[in-house]
């Protein structure tokens, strides 16, 4: 029987499209903060996906991860602060948000693009490739 080993982790290729190095994605998730009097269930999501963000640097499939894992914290915010939330899903819950002012009509939109995404990974629809790294001016 051979043992296969990991590699050791080496910058993905992608990562370069919008830092220079591993020390520059700390300052890119460095105003990522959890809001005071947000659920723990969510706070505790929230730092997960901050955390694939920085490792994106390694792997650059964790940011697609990061940003659908953040839309888990975003239901648990939802429900928390929808009265009657009940069992809705994630769609209900954006545009009861929205209807209530507890989301701009911005934000809501932006979230349900999120959803659509992670509905279409979700299902095999879609994958890590809907979510190519953007490019970085440089002037």
């Amino acid at each position: 029987m051979t043992t296969q080993r990991l590699p050791f982790p080496v910058p993905d290729e992608r990562a370069h499209h919008f830092v220079d190095s591993y020390a520059d994605m700390h300052d890119l998730a460095w105003d990522l903060v959890v809001p005071d009097g947000v659920p723990e269930a969510a706070a505790t999501v929230l730092r997960t996906a901050r955390e694939l963000l920085r490792q994106s640097y390694y792997c650059y499939e964790f940011s697609t991860v990061a940003v659908m894992h953040s839309l888990i914290a975003v239901e648990i915010v939802l429900r928390d602060r929808i009265p009657d939330a009940g069992k809705k899903p994630l769609h209900g819950l954006i545009k009861q948000g929205a209807d209530a002012g507890i989301l701009t009509a911005r934000q809501a939109e932006y979230l349900d693009y999120g959803r659509q995404i992670r509905n279409g990974m979700a299902h095999g629809k879609a994958t890590h490739a809907v979510m190519p790294p953007a490019r970085r001016c440089r002037w």
